[in-house]
């Protein structure tokens, strides 16, 4: 097996204490997260990469059998117990009883003499490996995640229940930790990655937890102010305009936007902008009215 650097992988030395570990983990793994990097699988190795040697350095006795035994640490338990054993063996043979060193090799062949076959194949009946990673990508419209639900998804012929919370983002990837292929040799199963793609066909735009949309008023309406009902995502409300409500303006209404993710009760605002309709088609009356208008407002 390749030898793997932890300490380079982390970017620290040898010396680093336990809060320096801790450190350097945190601001790899926010920069690496699959969710903050969908669809690069550089990054998503270099993340699995970074857990490693975390799940190795931060275990104070993990780390001192990685120290001593390198990329052999995980036998390092048989490794003491064939050197003791190897030890007793020396003492009636032409070696010193006295003392001496121990290769690696040493310990190899000792491998291979109690476990039988060569010293690869010994290795490779008591690893574990990690299963693998499935990814999967699931298709909704954008009103499907106004609320949380359960969907259940088959994936690789197995059917999976999950919630999707309310509020999720189009091409968010959430993890569904082992559900991914099986371990081997007892090893953990991968995990499943899920891909959102949300299609929007309302009126509405979002944008984060915010939504977006236009009203037109007449300009009756707009000059001299009013009430009218708007639709919102979730139904209708009923406003007031204001006199001489011009083209552009914006209102806020709190509380009526979208779900925050995985924050239960809270939305964000729905922003109006208005947008002011001209009459046509006008009557003979009406021409005359806007005629006499346009002489008051230009002796005014």
């Amino acid at each position: 097996m390749k030898f793997v650097d932890y300490y380079k992988i982390l970017g620290i030395d040898k010396t680093a204490n336990d809060k320096d570990i801790k450190k350097a983990y945190r601001k790899l793994a926010r920069k690496y997260h699959p969710d903050l990097n969908p669809d690069n699988k550089e990054a998503e190795k270099k993340f699995k990469e970074i857990n490693e040697a975390n799940e190795v350095l931060s275990n104070p006795e993990n780390r001192k059998k990685y120290d001593t035994y390198g990329k052999d640490w995980k036998h390092s338990d048989a490794f003491e117990k064939a050197k003791q054993q190897q030890q007793s063996q020396q003492r009636s043979r032409s070696y010193s009883a006295t003392g001496g060193s121990y290769s690696e090799q040493d310990f190899s062949d000792f491998f291979e003499s109690m476990f039988g076959g060569s010293r690869s194949y010994s290795k490779q009946r008591s690893r574990q490996f990690k299963g693998q990673d499935f990814n999967a990508e699931l298709h909704l419209n954008l009103k499907d995640v106004y609320q949380s639900h359960k969907q259940v998804l088959t994936v690789n012929g197995t059917k999976i229940r999950l919630t999707i919370p309310a509020g999720i983002a189009d091409g968010q990837i959430i993890k569904i930790k082992g559900k991914g292929g099986k371990g081997v040799n007892g090893g953990p199963n991968g995990d499943l990655y899920i891909k959102f793609n949300i299609k929007n066909t309302t009126k509405f735009k979002r944008d984060g937890n915010n939504l977006y949309t236009s009203v037109a008023l007449d300009l009756y309406t707009a000059l001299l102010g009013g009430e009218i009902t708007v639709d919102t995502f979730k139904g209708k409300v009923k406003l007031k305009i204001a006199p001489e409500t011009t083209q552009g303006t914006k209102v806020k209404l709190k509380g009526k936007g979208f779900p925050v993710y995985k924050k239960e009760g809270v939305f964000g605002d729905l922003i109006i902008t208005y947008t002011i309709k001209m009459p046509t088609k006008l009557s003979k009356n009406e021409i005359e009215l806007f005629k006499e208008l346009q002489k008051i407002r230009s002796n005014g």
